[in-house]
């Protein structure tokens, strides 16, 4: 028997734990959905320009730096997220975070770009 705070996003889930009347959105679970979604959208590409900046033999202090600029600031932006901090929390760990991912585009462009 669910209990009256279960809540299914879809109907059929509903329907077989007890009915259209737990078919509804929760909003703490669409917040982590979103902060989820947020993550995959910045951390995927950032797994791309990491693994092509590696294979360009970076300095390791360098890299270790660039990688670790962008684990906290998307740590930070995950909980600011969650936990609905005050502004301008979220937008400027975000920004923090892409500044090792423009650092290492650019390193990208430069190293294929000497080769044209």
């Amino acid at each position: 028997m669910p209990s009256p705070n279960d809540a299914f996003a879809n109907p059929e889930d509903a329907m077989r734990h007890g009915g259209l009347e737990f078919y509804r959105e929760d909003p703490d679970v669409e917040r982590y959905r979103r902060a989820h979604r947020n993550d995959m959208e910045n951390i995927f590409p950032f797994l791309f320009l990491g693994a092509i900046y590696s294979l360009l033999d970076p300095n390791p202090t360098i890299a270790r730096i660039h990688f670790l600029i962008f684990f906290i600031g998307r740590l930070v932006h995950t909980a600011a997220y969650v936990l609905a901090l005050k502004a301008p929390t979220r937008s400027v760990s975000y920004s923090i975070a892409q500044l090792p991912c423009i650092s290492m585009a650019f390193q990208i462009l430069f190293s294929v770009a000497s080769y044209w």
